[in-house]
């Protein structure tokens, strides 16, 4: 069976080459899966706006509202990072509704990506930090509702706190949640997860990875997960500009490897998603990316659950 990807072209907003977020990652990504084979029929799956029902299990109802009719202050556009226009909206609803199937798709097959989301800096009141909605707490708690699943665990490597996925779900005890970035990095207030991990501007690969292999085990040992939602920033790259770590693409492989290949080990579905990655570099942005359905597709073939 082939990785299973969720992909739409709508991912992909239109913004200017020079804005500071890298909104042509997502059709370059994609190029990438074709040009090696992943993106393949039988593997891609295409999903639909979500509806507002789901997105207000997560956020505020006044906010999905404001987003949906295009009408977001503008102090809240400031701190989101852009205007919250049609496209903008679409995009959102989209990625948070892409990473929903990823999750259905990683329950039925074992593992499955999306090709976007790892919107975690959304809080439940409000976007923030180039996240519109939260389309990991929006799929734990949509699954948890319908019933699908009665334990999450998020495991959070984008280099930034996941400061909003920790808002959404700190009082949800069906979910876990673990992050795993950088000290000094955005954003300047926390919000504690289950599991913070903040580590030193400048750690390299071999640091990075002996802390995860210590972690993981620990996680596992807490309870029987139903699915981990895999948030495989690559902002950690010695080359992003708003990273501070140092990992490189090999060291990105050895992540990406190690969290999969220990969940495929338990059985433990895994829902995969894109997060954070600012290099000007866009194609560059975009192989780096790829890693993570790379060494997905390697493990789907074996993955029992």
């Amino acid at each position: 069976m082939p990785l299973q990807i969720v992909h739409h072209p709508d991912y992909d907003a239109g913004f200017a080459v020079n804005h500071r977020f890298p909104m042509s990652k997502y059709p370059l990504l994609m190029e990438a899966l074709r040009l090696r084979g992943l993106a393949v029929p039988g593997a891609l799956s295409t999903p639909e706006p979500a509806p507002a029902a789901w997105l207000k299990l997560a956020h505020a109802g006044e906010y999905v509202d404001q987003v949906i009719a295009c009408q977001v202050p503008a102090k809240i556009e400031r701190e989101i990072g852009f205007p919250i226009g049609p496209r903008v909206s679409l995009r959102a609803q989209l990625a948070t509704a892409g990473t929903v199937l990823a999750a259905r798709l990683a329950l039925r097959h074992g593992i499955a990506c999306n090709a976007a989301g790892g919107s975690h800096h959304a809080r439940r009141a409000q976007g923030a930090g180039f996240c519109t909605f939260n389309d990991v707490a929006v799929a734990s708690l949509t699954l948890l509702a319908e019933g699908v699943v009665k334990n999450i665990l998020v495991v959070d490597l984008d280099v930034h706190q996941g400061d909003g996925t920790a808002d959404i779900l700190r009082d949800e005890p069906r979910a876990f949640t673990f992050s795993m970035h950088g000290e000094r990095n955005y954003p300047a207030r926390k919000i504690a997860s289950d599991l913070d991990v903040a580590l030193p501007d400048g750690t390299g690969a071999g640091a990075y990875l002996d802390r995860l292999a210590a972690i993981l085990p620990e996680l596992s040992g807490q309870r029987r997960w139903d699915i981990v939602f895999y948030n495989a920033g690559v902002d950690v790259h010695a080359e992003d500009r708003l990273g501070r770590l140092a990992l490189t693409d090999d060291g990105l492989r050895a992540r990406e490897d190690m969290v999969i290949g220990h969940f495929r080990n338990r059985g433990v579905p895994l829902c995969g998603v894109i997060g954070g990655g600012y290099s000007t570099d866009v194609p560059a942005l975009a192989a780096r990316h790829a890693i993570l359905f790379e060494v997905a597709a390697r493990h789907a073939a074996d993955y029992q659950i």
